[in-house]
């Protein structure tokens, strides 16, 4: 007897896994890798009714498609998951036992600092050889030059090219997943060939983010050079595929090529951050319902962070993004964290961060409460920098005996309240999340009857 498995509620994503024509009126017709979301199961439970992105509705049948999942294993999941560290000549052997042709690792080299070895089984026995770092390239026989190590190992698992055998099976670190079958597995794997590449709209250290298409959908995507910022970024990608939200920036996909390039696609925010839509509006374009409304949409993502229990921890109007119907959706998930995990504080915006943060990097839903506070003293004084004329380093001296910034100009006395709520030295006396939504509610409801 085959088991009957449980409906997918409404609302849920799936990704098609093949091609499907459709057979009658009714069908939805899709291709592999097309993105559905469920509307009902329909009478028969091998069909599903779904709509697709451009919100044409049809059946579709259940085994085409799989349910995407959120990607569980941040700090595990590895764009090299061959690379193991900094290990000696005999861990290495030691770790590609049994002898099987072709399985290999990298490792850094113990005897020429700054290089690495790659370690391959053959024939019994384990051959090392040295990987030269030489004007940013790395080279095994000064022939063949690659930009990164991803790129190296590709090469010679399609080609021995002079090593004893050519690169078979990775041996893998423990613990770590290949973070590019964890996006497939879950249904975040996009084509490259399906990208279209348009023009940069924001520059980071990591790469640029540009304005793309994707199968005729208008997106964003950080392309990132793959090093150390790679890694990073798969997290915060694992992130973002746990998280769905109205006002969140919703992930779309990930790209991991095999030579390293990692393209992580969101949704298109056509109006840009916040920080700069707030000073190049100003006052005589945004009324108090708008500044509102922005207010409100973030405070939304935030509630739904925390009852998540995700800590944002770098929570600044720079970091929300507003949509071309102006939508205001938090971003930059690159901090994220679940709750309760702490961080190196010298990369934090001190004007942002609470001071229980700063001091002990005790960071929690309360520390983002106290940076949305700062958030919406930025909403209302149109973009500016938060504790203007104070020098940085006196920023925290003050704030630590009891300064709070004055009121924004023409910012309401019930709206400066809030801040100062959010502001309060004891994380405990800070309100949540869900009562500043309430709070923001009634605001907002008071200005409709005086209309």
């Amino acid at each position: 007897m085959t088991e009957v498995q449980t409906p997918w509620p409404q609302g849920t994503e799936c990704v098609a896994r093949y091609n499907f024509k459709g057979t009658s009126e009714q069908d939805l017709p899709f291709n592999k890798g097309d993105v559905l979301t469920i509307i009902t199961v329909t009478k028969d439970p091998n069909w599903y009714k779904a709509k697709n992105s451009s919100g044409r509705e049809g059946t579709i049948p259940a085994n085409y498609v799989q349910k995407r999942e959120g990607v569980k294993f941040g700090g595990k999941l590895s764009l090299m998951p061959w690379f193991h560290g900094k290990i000696t000549r005999d861990q290495a052997e030691l770790l590609l036992h049994p002898h099987e042709t072709g399985l290999f690792l990298v490792r850094e080299s113990t005897n020429f600092p700054g290089d690495y070895t790659l370690c391959v089984s053959c024939d019994g026995k384990v051959e090392h050889y040295r990987i030269i770092y030489t004007n940013g390239k790395l080279s095994i026989d000064d022939e063949g030059y690659f930009e990164n190590l991803m790129q190296l190992v590709e090469h010679y698992t399609k080609d021995a090219d002079g090593l004893c055998t050519k690169l078979i099976k990775p041996k893998v670190e423990e613990g770590t997943v290949a973070a590019q079958d964890e996006f497939s597995r879950g249904g975040w794997s996009m084509s490259r060939k399906d990208l279209k590449l348009q023009q940069v709209i924001g520059k980071g250290e990591f790469g640029d983010v540009m304005v793309g298409d994707y199968r005729g959908t208008k997106v964003a995507v950080k392309c990132i050079k793959h090093d150390a910022t790679a890694q990073a970024f798969i997290a915060e990608a694992s992130v973002m595929t746990q998280l769905r939200h109205d006002n969140l920036v919703q992930l779309l996909g990930v790209i991991v090529e095999e030579n390293g390039s990692l393209f992580i696609v969101t949704e298109y925010m056509a109006k840009g951050c916040l920080v700069d839509y707030l000073r190049s509006r100003g006052r005589t374009v945004l009324g108090g319902e708008a500044l509102l409304h922005f207010a409100l949409d973030v405070c939304e993502a935030m509630e739904y962070l925390e009852i998540h229990n995700f800590i944002h921890r770098d929570l600044a109007a720079r970091n929300v993004l507003v949509s071309e119907d102006n939508m205001a959706k938090v971003s930059d998930f690159g901090l994220t964290k679940e709750a309760s995990s702490t961080q190196d504080t010298a990369k934090l915006p001190v004007k942002w961060t609470s001071p229980e943060a700063l001091r002990e990097k005790k960071f929690s839903t309360k520390s983002d409460v106290w940076s949305y506070g700062i958030l919406l003293w930025e909403i209302y004084s149109f973009g500016r920098v938060p504790y203007p004329r104070i020098p940085l380093k006196d920023v925290v001296p003050r704030v630590e005996k009891g300064y709070k910034m004055d009121c924004p100009e023409g910012c309401p006395e019930v709206v400066y309240n809030v801040m100062k709520q959010c502001w309060n030295l004891d994380p405990a006396a800070r309100p949540s999340f869900k009562m500043l939504k309430e709070w923001l509610q009634h605001i907002i409801q008071g200005m409709i009857k005086k209309q």
